[in-house]
């Protein structure tokens, strides 16, 4: 019988392990994950406040940083919370 050796590669993380691990941080940061469904007149709202250019009306990321842009008007300065938020519509 033939011992097998260890590998020096650490194990690696499943999809779902990492998925939780990030959930986990953004908890300890404070935030939280949170889906919402905006009306192509709150996105027409988001450029007319000239938060977002007409042509990035579909690209998520642009939207994404138009919203967060809308809500510190809205709500006051909040931080950096909302600039440096983890991806969690993994």
């Amino acid at each position: 019988m033939t011992a097998i050796p260890p590998t020096a590669e650490p194990a690696t993380r499943t999809a779902a392990a990492e998925r939780m691990r990030r959930h986990r941080q953004r908890r300890r940061d404070g935030l939280r994950c949170l889906v919402i469904e905006l009306r192509e007149t709150e996105i027409d709202a988001l450029i007319r406040n000239g938060l977002l250019a007409a042509e990035n009306r579909h690209d998520y990321d642009s939207v994404l940083s138009a919203l967060y842009a809308f809500l510190d008007r809205a709500l006051g300065e909040l931080g950096d919370a909302y600039r440096h938020h983890g991806n969690c519509h993994d």
